[in-house]
């Protein structure tokens, strides 16, 4: 373990998803401890986003912004809204210099899937016809997101390459919760980790699936053709369940024709980087933003 991020253990609040609300006013208490960002740069706007039902979304919109990237919070699925993940979203339209429209989805259990998916795809629709009005270029379009956001933007891919939907340029996939059969090593073994276990991640599969079927669009590793998807930047933590899932996608990416750039961070674990005081948090963020600044730049 990073010896930076292990000092701050005993401070993450223990979390098992057993209560959806409760862990849910502790998820926004823990945001609240987050140093705000610097929002000087750009213009920040709540927005609604008409669909059935209407989806609430952030807007960041840096000067001089090209691309715009349709950013998916972590939360396990049942945590998180556009008000947790402002110090995210914009520390990322600022390192990247893209529009990052923050989606406030529905949760489970509550809204299980595919409501989650539901309200993603309908903000990529709004996104790509209005470019114009976000200031941005509609063949920039990426998506993205951190933990069960970032599984959501890979199934959000899966569909739009499907059913012919809006281009997407590019995938930002941050410790993405990709398959929830749990079959993995990292998966099986890492049962007391830091934030993220195996029981954890296990009723966060149970909270979003319900009743249902794992499908492709909910755990995208469970699709059998990943080509024809746009480029993908994957980072995966050295403690994280998600882990070999993770790279498995990364490299079933790259075998199926689709560029990927792929980092492992030795040291972390699943959502340390919200550490800003460690290096390696530094580094992990700075280079989210770099990531996705090349993607639209290009």
């Amino acid at each position: 373990m990073d010896p930076e991020l292990e000092a701050f253990i005993p401070l993450f609040p223990r979390a098992d998803l057993t209560d959806p609300i409760r862990e849910r006013e502790n998820f926004a208490a823990l945001a609240t401890s987050v140093p705000p960002p610097d929002t000087s740069g750009m213009e920040v706007e709540d927005r609604t986003v008409p669909a059935d039902p209407d989806v609430a979304v952030r807007v960041y919109r840096p000067h001089r912004a090209r691309g715009a990237v349709i950013w998916l919070h972590g939360g396990g699925f049942v945590m998180g809204d556009v008000d947790t993940e402002h110090p995210w979203a914009a520390r990322l339209a600022a390192a990247s210099g893209a529009v990052v429209i923050s989606v406030g989805y529905r949760l489970a259990p509550e809204h299980p899937f595919p409501a989650a998916l539901d309200d993603a795809y309908a903000v990529l629709t709004w996104a790509a016809g209005h470019a114009a009005e976000l200031g941005t270029d509609p063949g920039r379009i990426t998506v993205g997101g951190h933990s069960a956001g970032a599984g959501l933007a890979a199934g959000l891919a899966l569909r739009a390459r499907d059913e012919q939907g809006p281009a997407i340029r590019f995938q930002l996939l941050n410790q993405p919760g990709l398959d929830d059969r749990q079959e993995t090593w990292s998966a099986r073994n890492f049962t007391d980790t830091p934030w993220m276990n195996r029981d954890k991640v296990t009723a966060a599969w149970r909270h979003y699936l319900g009743s249902a079927p794992a499908t492709p669009y909910a755990a995208p590793a469970r699709a059998g053709d990943l080509s024809g998807l746009p480029p993908a930047y994957i980072s995966t933590a050295e403690f994280c369940p998600n882990r070999d899932e993770d790279i498995a996608y990364a490299l079933r990416l790259l075998q199926a024709g689709v560029s990927v750039e792929l980092h492992q961070w030795p040291g972390t674990f699943h959502g340390s980087q919200a550490i800003l005081s460690a290096e390696v948090s530094q580094r992990q963020i700075a280079e989210l933003g770099a990531a996705l600044r090349r993607a639209v730049a290009e």
